[in-house]
Parts: structure tokens; C-alpha cells; sequence
């Protein structure tokens, strides 16, 4: 697979971007996302760190990090007792780092509640490491609370995966008022980057009409990432899809978005 082009022209925009990967409908690949474009961007050789906001911690483990065995995560750096830096870990590919999530981060809710600066902790975290790396992606919880609050104000734009069903439409609708009040109130040049259609089945009607519904008032991305099983099966063996079966579907669905992604970088940095 030749990366040459978009590589090269990615680094000229040597700005890091942070990715905030959220949906508050759960089910819908947002994990399977954040992890699997964080590892194919590593692999066309940018500096990538993968942030898991999420207490289930489904990216760490993702990528080979178990809750079982961590000696550090997100939640001492969210109460400022560490960085980022000390807390990161490497991963199988060497250009991908993990800043873990621990079942701690389920209580920074109560925590942090009086904290009058709960929302901005990771976004202060970030600004001395954001030079580290090429990209930033945030994995979010399925749910709006202090942690997707922290991660979309830290974030310069949101990508958002979306299953094409009724369903998915609604939650969509929640995500962009939550965004607004984002933007309004804590991060103004927020914005959402593209909806990234998964768990796509071309056969079904009701998936073509959602899709093109979405498309009227959303970028939509042109990669569609298809029900593959060994894309489903990659998590429990601890691996980002494009190490565990390199030639499957959907370890191809990913390295085409990591395409789309890269060939954003030279507009936004003329932007």
C-alpha cells in the first residue's frame, strides 16, 4: 500500500490535531473507531497517542493495555498528580501510544463536581505533550457527563461513527446540541469533522435511506466500514484489526479513512 503522498503531505501541516471519536448512542463502533484509525495512522507513520476517557476501558485494552495489570491511567493525571507523559504506554506499533483508562475514572463525576475548572483538565493536560505528537484521538464514554465534557473541550474537532439506523438519526441530533453548548460555552472552534458510517450493510434498505439522510446535513466520510468479522474479533485478542488480520475488510476500511484523514491535514493548515 503506498502512503508516500499523504504522508509527505500531511507533514507539512506538522500542527497536532485532537480527535474527540464520541456518540451518546453506545453501539455504534466508537471504540472500534478510535482505536483502529489511531493504529492505521500509525502504521503510514505519524506520532500517534490514543486517550481513553471511557472507566470500561475497552481502547486500552484495545491495544494490548489490560485493567488488570495497569500501574497508571487518565485519573491521577485528571486530578493533576501526574502528566501525560508519565502515564502513557507504549504499544505494539511504535509510533502509537495509550494514556489507559482505569474503573477510577467512573467517580471523577462526583470528584471533580466542585472543581470550578472540571472541564478544562484534560485540555490543560494536553498542551504539553500536543507538540509530541501528529494526532490526538479521544475515546469517549456513550454518554454525556464530565468526561465527554473534557474531552470535547480539549478536542479541535469531533468525529463521529454512526450505525445507518432510525435510531442512530436521534442520538446525532443529541451529540450536535451537546456540541453547541460545548462550542458556546468552553471551545468555540469546536467542530465536527465528519459522520463515519459503520457497521454499514449496503443490502439494506433502511441503511442506504439513513445514510443519505445524514449526508443533507453532515459531512459524511466516502469510507464506509463494513460488519466484518474479524474486526469484531481483534478486541479480545488485544490487537488493532490491522495487526490481527491485516487483509480483512476492515482492517481495510480503516487504512482507507486514515487516507481521508491525512488529506485533510495541508487545507487545515491553510485554513
Amino acid at each position: 500500500m503506498k502512503w508516500a503522498d499523504t504522508t509527505l503531505a500531511s507533514r507539512l501541516a506538522r500542527m497536532s490535531r485532537v480527535v474527540a471519536v464520541s456518540n451518546q448512542k453506545g453501539g455504534v463502533g466508537k471504540t472500534t473507531t478510535a482505536v483502529n484509525l489511531a493504529a492505521s495512522l500509525a502504521v503510514a507513520e505519524q506520532r500517534v497517542l490514543l486517550i481513553d476517557v471511557d472507566p470500561q476501558g475497552n481502547a486500552s485494552s484495545g491495544v494490548g493495555v489490560s485493567q488488570r495489570t495497569l500501574e497508571e491511567s487518565l485519573y491521577p493525571v485528571l486530578f493533576k498528580e501526574k502528566t501525560l507523559r508519565e502515564v502513557a504506554r507504549q504499544t505494539e506499533l511504535p509510533t502509537l501510544q495509550v494514556v489507559p483508562a482505569a474503573r477510577d475514572l467512573s467517580g471523577v463525576e462526583i470528584e471533580l463536581v466542585d472543581a470550578p475548572d472540571r472541564a478544562t483538565r484534560l485540555r490543560d493536560a494536553l498542551a504539553a505533550i500536543r507538540d509530541d505528537y501528529d494526532y490526538i484521538f479521544v475515546d469517549c464514554p456513550p454518554s454525556l457527563g464530565i468526561l465527554t465534557v473534557n474531552a470535547l473541550v480539549a478536542a479541535d474537532v469531533v468525529l463521529v461513527p454512526m450505525q445507518a439506523e432510525y435510531y442512530a438519526l436521534e442520538g446525532l441530533s443529541d451529540l450536535v446540541d451537546t456540541i453547541e453548548r460545548v462550542r458556546n460555552a468552553l471551545n468555540p472552534s469546536l467542530q465536527i469533522n465528519g459522520v463515519l458510517l459503520t457497521m454499514f450493510d449496503p443490502r439494506n434498505n433502511l441503511s442506504i435511506q439513513v445514510a443519505d439522510e445524514v449526508r443533507k446535513h453532515f459531512h459524511v466520510f466516502e469510507t464506509v466500514i463494513p460488519r466484518n468479522v474479524r474486526l469484531a474479533e481483534a478486541p479480545s485478542h488485544g490487537r488493532p484489526v490491522i495487526l490481527y488480520d491485516a487483509g480483512s475488510r476492515g482492517s481495510h476500511g480503516y487504512l482507507s479513512l486514515a487516507r481521508e484523514i491525512l488529506d485533510q491535514r495541508p487545507a487545515a493548515a491553510h485554513a
